[in-house]
């Protein structure tokens, strides 16, 4: 999508402690730190078209799944999503 994306998430902690783990607001910044530090490397680099509002909202929409049946309905929505795009009120297109 444009304007956002849609991410499954699996927090294996392969023996760790929960502690020792980083949270899932860990991975997400993490995530949103490191994509804009390659934008703007690709601004100064490659000559990207420069953007000159945030590129992230400041927070995140979260949902645990619970079981097989709720995988599957997730990722049917995010496959699905697309198809949903020019009904997006923040489609300007």
């Amino acid at each position: 999508m444009p304007n956002h994306i849609h991410a499954i998430i699996n927090l294996n902690l392969n023996g760790r402690t929960r502690g020792s783990a980083p949270t899932l607001g860990t991975m997400v910044q993490r995530f949103k730190t490191k994509t804009t530090h390659d934008y703007m490397e690709g601004i100064t680099t490659y000559g990207w078209k420069s953007f000159n509002k945030k590129l992230w909202q400041r927070d995140y929409y979260e949902h645990i799944v619970r079981d097989e049946k709720d995988l599957i309905r997730v990722r049917e929505y995010i496959q699905n999503n697309p198809v949903n795009w020019k009904k997006d009120k923040l489609h300007r297109m």
